[in-house]
């Protein structure tokens, strides 16, 4: 037979605090939260924006950055033989193709003008190096020489500073002053000057101003590489290129 002790007693179940119950539901929601998060996110990725490239595609893509790199230096070979000399000193350059066909060296030729982004444009002063460097990269930009409304336009209208690495706006000439004022130029209009005429601190001014973000144009730009003059988008525009920066500002 069995013997039931009688002083035996049930014991109690271990007691956890409100606290600690509560943190346990939260962070039980905030896991299953994050794991729809993480799907919705992979779905997403798998979605219509999400091609694999085939292995035909990669190496079509070799083969364009290696002929990129061939054209280049043939370009490269040709300026030498003719020396263009260019009609001002002031010229401007705007980036009009992006990089998928586009092999690393001109790319780093690219971002040594600073055109970093597509429809991004800078003032720079002609010379041998600089001419040397359109002359490759010739069907990735648009050039040619700025009239003074124009100047004036997009130094207005989308003129940015780089003050403690972040992009200000040309609102306070206080903030001119305090960068450029060793060199005299200590307003808006004093550095619409200087670049107009490529003065002796052109270098000073175009480093303290961030390249320019232009608009993309409607029709004005076919995506032909060809040049100009033979009824492309690239190259030297020389005084048209005023039409460009008129539509693009």
């Amino acid at each position: 037979c069995y013997t039931i002790m009688a002083d035996e007693e049930p014991k109690p179940l271990a007691y956890i605090p409100e606290v600690i119950l509560k943190k346990r539901k939260n962070n039980e929601e905030w896991a299953i939260r994050r794991k729809l998060q993480l799907e919705q996110r992979v779905k997403k990725s798998k979605g219509d924006n999400f091609v694999i490239k085939k292995p035909e595609q990669f190496i079509r893509e070799y083969r364009d950055k290696e002929l990129d790199l061939i054209q280049m230096k043939y370009r490269g070979k040709r300026q030498r033989r003719t020396i263009w000399t260019p009609e001002s000193k002031l010229l401007f350059i705007i980036r009009i193709q992006g990089k998928n066909d586009m092999h690393p060296k001109t790319r780093k030729l690219l971002y040594s003008l600073r055109l970093r982004r597509i429809f991004s444009g800078v003032f720079v002063k002609a010379s041998e190096r600089i001419l040397e460097i359109l002359q490759k990269v010739e069907p990735y930009v648009a050039y040619g020489y700025p009239n003074l409304k124009n100047v004036n336009d997009l130094i207005y209208k989308k003129g940015l500073a780089k003050v403690d690495k972040q992009r200000v706006p040309l609102t306070d000439n206080n903030m001119i002053e305090q960068a450029l004022g060793q060199y005299g130029i200590i307003c808006i209009e004093d550095i619409v000057n200087e670049i107009a005429n490529v003065g002796k601190h052109f270098k000073e001014v175009t480093s303290f101003l961030c390249p320019f973000a232009l608009n993309k144009p409607e029709k004005a730009l076919q995506g032909k590489k060809k040049p100009y003059k033979d009824g492309g988008d690239a190259g030297n525009r020389e005084d048209h290129i005023n039409d460009l920066i008129s539509m693009m500002n």
